[in-house]
C-alpha cells in the first residue's frame, strides 16, 4: 500500500471506531463487517477481538497477535484475561485470511469452540467469530459452526 492508502484506511477505522462507540454495534452488522475489513486486513493474519459491553457497544478492539501468512497464534486463556479486565459482556472475534479466501480451517473452528467453552463458563457471550477475505468476510455464526 501507498503511504496516502495507509492514511486512508487509518482515518476510516477511526470514523467506524467513533461510529461503533456512540451506537449499539450489533444494530448495524454491516458497520461491524465493515469495520472488520478494515481493521484487520493486512498481509499476514491478524486477530483481534471486539469486547462489548451489556447494550453490545464496543468497549474496545483489542489486536490479540499478529501471525504469518497463513497462520497468526490465539491463546483463549488472553481472550478470557483481558475480557474480564475490560469488565466485558460480550465478544467478537475477528481475524482476516490474506489468501483472500474467507473459509474457516479445522484450527480456527477448533479455537472458536475453545473459546466458547471459556465464555460460558465465566458469564460472557460470543457474539460471532468473522473472517475477513478478499472484500468479504465470513460469520461462523451465520454458517451454523457457533
Amino acid at each position: 500500500m501507498t503511504p496516502q492508502e495507509e492514511t486512508l484506511i487509518l482515518e476510516a477505522r477511526e470514523v467506524l471506531g467513533r461510529y461503533l462507540n456512540r451506537n449499539p454495534a450489533l444494530t448495524s452488522w454491516s458497520a461491524v463487517c465493515d469495520y472488520c475489513a478494515l481493521s484487520v486486513r493486512g498481509e499476514e493474519e491478524r486477530f483481534h477481538v471486539l469486547y462489548l459491553d451489556r447494550k453490545n457497544r464496543l468497549i474496545s478492539d483489542e489486536r490479540m497477535a499478529v501471525g504469518t501468512v497463513d497462520h497468526v497464534p490465539v491463546y483463549p486463556r488472553e481472550v478470557m484475561k483481558r475480557a474480564l479486565i475490560l469488565n466485558a459482556s460480550a465478544l467478537i472475534l475477528v481475524h482476516n485470511h490474506p489468501s483472500g479466501d474467507p473459509t474457516p480451517s479445522e484450527a480456527d473452528l477448533a479455537m472458536t469452540k475453545e473459546i466458547q467453552k471459556g465464555c460460558r463458563y465465566l458469564g460472557l457471550t460470543l457474539h460471532d467469530h468473522i473472517i475477513v477475505g478478499a472484500g468479504t468476510e465470513i460469520s461462523l455464526r451465520g454458517l451454523g459452526k457457533m
